[in-house]
């Protein structure tokens, strides 16, 4: 007879030793790592390029009006934006922390068209 899987199930089977998740782990740790060099490109572009904001926070206002970006993360880069001028240093280390929460907001970053191809390739060969 076959059951529902209940959550101790599920729990089990996701600890169980997985190939594939071992790559999978190992190729968004290598994207992430990516992405944390093109956004400390853009935090640096950021702060030295006031004009470049507006866009950012535009970005951050229409996701959020559309759904596209969860009450959390809308606070999350609303309060970092506000922050550039007073603590550029505070704003540099949020953007760039090493937490779950940020490596996920930095993949859907509203720091969209900050960098040019060129920048983002420079900053991606390190």
């Amino acid at each position: 007879m076959n059951r529902p899987h209940s959550r101790a199930d599920h729990a089990r089977h996701n600890t169980r030793r997985n190939p594939l998740r071992k790559s999978n782990s190992a190729q968004y740790e290598n994207i992430d790592k990516q992405i944390l060099a093109l956004h400390q490109a853009m935090v640096k572009k950021l702060i030295a390029k006031p004009e470049l904001r507006q866009d950012v926070i535009d970005t951050i206002e229409s996701r959020y009006a559309n759904g596209q970006l969860r009450h959390g993360g809308y606070l999350v880069w609303s309060c970092l934006m506000e922050c550039i001028d007073d603590s550029p240093d505070s704003f540099i280390e949020g953007v760039l922390a090493d937490t779950p929460q940020m490596r996920k907001l930095r993949r859907r970053t509203p720091f969209v068209n900050v960098l040019t191809e060129q920048e983002r390739e420079q900053a991606l060969l390190g």
